[in-house]
């Protein structure tokens, strides 16, 4: 796979594959980590004389024009963090995109409107998606592929567009890739995982794969009530994927086989009914023996002494791969599991990754210096997908 540092980018146009799909408040963006990323790549490339055009999706537009999804406050807030001016095309490939970049002068930086405005950009149809590919590559001369977070999608601008033109990774994805194969091919032990998140079936195949590898593997979120369950306890009104059962007690069962450690909580912090995630009003949580959660009670955060359990699990490891926050952080009353979680991979000596999602907009949202982990991925589905031993269309297409 080739690197910007293999091309020659002085005075063309390099169209630049972003994932700045941040979240919005309106047009105010309550996490800019995804942009903060794209950042070292975009500056490179314009300090070597490049004409950048950057490209990405944000939300899931129906693919058609629509201003919730604007990335109008995400090229606003690219130009703060670069200090320069960015030009904003209020289309893709449209009359605004192609005077935006005819416009473009050497080192200069433009951002095209939403991919997704375009239903050829996520569409199953080969043709469509090539038509609009087509379009794309008409704007520039050289493709840097560098939206981690949308690798694993065989979208037009991922996927079909770097076959069009000279190509090469970008540093985002360069740095992304060499993270992720130390999680997999050379791994420095103990390996823990700790994996949270709402719903076990979102990570059933990750579970798969890591039972081949990893030496402890800790469970919480919503998804720790299905293991729960499968051990034979009551879990009250929690989520459950009863569907899953048979799944997991599987897991379970080849974890037993193999050696590998499954840590589940010993406790949890439980309420009456989801607390009110905008206005943050205070609740009334108990905290309850997870084997033993009370009818009417659902679980929302792992509780003090599993705090404790986690931490001390995760002390002796070399390696950490995090992913899933362990009860909803975005409520201070049940915040304390996933902090504690962020707490102990910063104490920890470990090489540590947090697997992108809600596990790095919380690290960002409880406060944590980022620096202290070893490293944040911008991707969670494309980490847990490369995890799982899959081909990623993105990374495949930037494949010589």
């Amino acid at each position: 796979m080739k690197t910007i540092d293999d091309l020659d980018v002085a005075g063309r146009r390099v169209f630049v594959r972003a994932d700045l799909n941040v979240p919005l408040d309106g047009e105010t963006i309550t996490d800019d980590g995804r942009i903060r990323a794209a950042v070292p790549t975009i500056t490179k490339l314009a300090g070597a004389g490049a004409r950048v055009i950057v490209a990405s999706h944000l939300g899931r537009p129906k693919g058609a024009p629509d201003p919730k999804f604007s990335l109008a406050p995400v090229a606003k807030r690219l130009g703060e963090l670069l200090g320069a001016d960015v030009a904003f095309a209020t289309d893709t490939v449209g009359e605004s995109a192609e005077s935006t970049v005819a416009d473009l002068g050497e080192g200069r930086v433009a951002v095209l409107e939403n991919l997704r405005f375009n239903a050829g950009e996520t569409s199953k149809d080969d043709a469509e998606r090539a038509a609009f590919a087509d379009r794309l590559a008409a704007l520039a001369d050289l493709y840097v592929g560098d939206g981690f977070g949308a690798v694993h999608r065989r979208h037009a601008s991922v996927y079909d567009l770097p076959a069009r033109l000279p190509h090469a990774a970008g540093d985002l994805i360069a740095t992304e890739v060499g993270v992720l194969r130390k999680l997999t091919d050379d791994v420095e032990r103990p390996y823990a995982v700790v994996l949270g998140g709402a719903k076990v079936s979102d990570k059933l195949g990750v579970i798969d794969h890591l039972l081949e590898r990893a030496d402890r593997i800790v469970v919480g979120g919503g998804m720790v009530f299905t293991f729960l369950k499968a051990q034979g306890h009551e879990v009250g009104a929690s989520l459950l994927q009863e569907d899953q059962i048979p799944a997991v007690r599987g897991y379970l069962e080849r974890a037993r086989e193999r050696g590998v450690e499954f840590v589940l909580p010993v406790d949890v912090v439980a309420a009456a009914e989801f607390p009110d995630l905008k206005t943050k009003a205070p609740s009334e949580p108990a905290t309850v023996a997870a084997d033993a959660i009370p009818a009417g009670l659902m679980g929302l955060d792992i509780g003090p002494r599993s705090q404790e359990l986690y931490a001390s699990k995760l002390a002796d490891a070399a390696t950490v791969f995090w992913n899933g926050p362990m009860g909803v952080f975005e409520h201070p009353d049940y915040a304390a599991g996933t902090r504690a979680v962020a707490q102990a991979l910063v104490d920890s000596p470990a090489f540590t990754v947090v697997g992108g999602g809600d596990s790095a907009a919380a690290v960002r949202i409880l406060g944590f210096d980022e620096e202290a982990f070893g490293h944040i991925s911008t991707g969670g589905g494309a980490s847990l997908e490369y995890l799982e031993g899959k081909t990623l269309p993105g990374l495949a297409a930037l494949e010589d």
